[in-house]
């Protein structure tokens, strides 16, 4: 399997040499070159279905045993054994659960994979990277929780300071370790990953730092976040209910590369009838749906930080596919996004790739509290803001006769204060972090500008 930029210019990479650029040489994202099926049987053990689901995608790069070992070391680590377990909601509508790892997000599935990919392409090729990441709440410490035992790793992860929630920073702000560093951005998530874009661009700070990336940039990312998307329709089915007609998801998103995966899921053959993309205020997707135009706005904070974004930077790849694959025009449309703040798609490739499958809706906070209140008061579950926000997008679009599961991507007692006014109940963290606001925070402080937090990943890589 070969690996091509969105943007067309870039070398055609190998996988192992992908996973370790992140972001292409011309700006892009890298992507398969082809998009293969999955395997007609699939395990229902989810260390062994993620190495089947993804094992298209590594070709002969890493052997069959090596791929096991590395998907049930990953997912070990993880709190329940079925590892995204589904739970049932309300009628004829469930909630995959997949914040049962380490640091209780949906990223964890996919970053403790990554660490132990990292660790074997890094020692196959006696080399070490400095990895650079934004995140607006979960992905860093994903992330660093992922590598922070890595031996040939350093990992800056930069967040915007005072829009994560207390329980998302102090995760990554109490992790001590050498070769965990955290910068705390004035500025949003967008500034965040602009930061980290223009540190890729720059060719020469990149190779010096050895620069690769854990963000959803990262194709192995956005892979390891297929297998989900197989192992709720197995679970569904197990469970005796019909999906003949197919299982539609409902994903809280931002940056869209978890919708994204389950895009890439229904190429594969997943039995995915629609896919709902749920929008806080910050409603960009929601809106490019309605008008088939993307418009920045500016970002609102709001109870589900992780989605308060306005460049939503996984769509470029399902840009690109809407193309036909022409890398110059998708860099031709982006770079008038980011001179004009909008583009726009036509209606031809609207209803040819987003009308048969998507479908958004949008969130507000006020809504948000309401649907948590109501989902406690039903079933005595208490869940996030951003799963809030994917219930409501649910009920917006559930059909009778399609079972409908909603992605749980983090669980409450990350947001414990929006979970608190909405119900009266505290949400209390699991064992391995009740001590977690006991710890002292390491955690430096910068200016939104690209010449600080260069200087700053250059001392902390040489050991200053």
């Amino acid at each position: 399997m070969q690996y091509v930029s969105t943007r067309g210019t870039a070398p055609v990479l190998s996988f192992a040499d992908a996973v370790l650029a992140g972001l292409a040489t011309d700006g892009g994202l890298y992507v398969p070159q082809v998009w293969p099926s999955a395997p007609d049987t699939l395990t229902t053990d989810y260390a062994s279905l993620a190495a089947s689901v993804m094992a298209p995608f590594i070709g002969d790069e890493i052997d069959a045993n090596t791929l096991q070992k590395l998907c049930s070391t990953a997912y070990s680590t993880f709190r329940d054994p079925r590892v995204t377990p589904l739970v049932p909601l309300e009628a004829n509508h469930w909630m995959l659960e997949l914040f049962h790892g380490p640091t209780l997000a949906f990223k964890d599935v996919a970053l403790q994979f990554l660490g132990q990919l990292f660790d074997l392409l890094l020692e196959q090729r006696d080399e070490y990277i400095t990895i650079v990441g934004a995140t607006s709440g979960d992905t860093g410490s994903a992330a660093i929780d992922g590598v922070k035992n890595c031996s040939r790793v350093k990992i800056v992860i930069l967040y915007p300071e005072g829009r994560v929630s207390d329980v998302q920073r102090r995760q990554m702000t109490t992790v001590n370790s050498p070769n965990v560093k955290t910068l705390a951005v004035n500025g949003t998530f967008d500034d965040c990953q602009d930061l980290v874009k223009a540190m890729f661009n720059n060719q020469k700070f990149r190779e010096q730092q050895r620069l690769s990336a854990v963000n959803s940039i990262n194709w192995a990312r956005i892979m390891a976040q297929v297998v989900y998307y197989f192992s709720a329709a197995q679970q569904l089915a197990s469970s005796g209910v019909s999906i003949s007609n197919g299982v539609s998801f409902s994903v809280p998103t931002g940056n869209f590369g978890n919708v994204l995966s389950g895009w890439i899921a229904r190429q594969m053959g997943a039995p995915i009838h629609q896919l709902i993309v749920g929008s806080n205020s910050n409603d960009i997707l929601t809106r490019f749906f309605a008008t088939q135009e993307m418009r920045a706005l500016s970002v609102q904070p709001t109870l589900s930080p992780s989605m308060d974004i306005q460049v939503s930077s996984n769509f470029e790849r399902l840009l690109f596919e809407m193309n036909n694959r022409d890398g110059a025009r998708t860099a031709d449309q982006l770079g008038r996004f980011r001179s004009e703040g909008a583009f726009a798609v036509s209606p031809e490739q609207y209803n040819t790739w987003l009308a048969p499958v998507f479908r958004a809706a949008r969130c507000d906070d006020a809504t948000t509290l309401e649907v948590i209140r109501d989902v406690f008061e039903k079933t005595g579950q208490l869940i996030d803001p951003h799963t809030a926000v994917g219930v409501f997008g649910a009920r917006q679009h559930q059909s009778a006769d399609i079972p409908m599961v909603t992605l749980a991507t983090a669980h409450a007692a990350k947001f414990p204060d929006a979970v608190e006014k909405a119900t009266g109940s505290r949400p209390s963290l699991p064992a391995h972090l009740a001590d977690l606001f006991d710890h002292e925070e390491y955690v430096t402080t910068v200016e939104n500008d690209l010449e600080a937090v260069q200087n700053a990943v250059a001392r902390f890589t040489a050991g200053a």
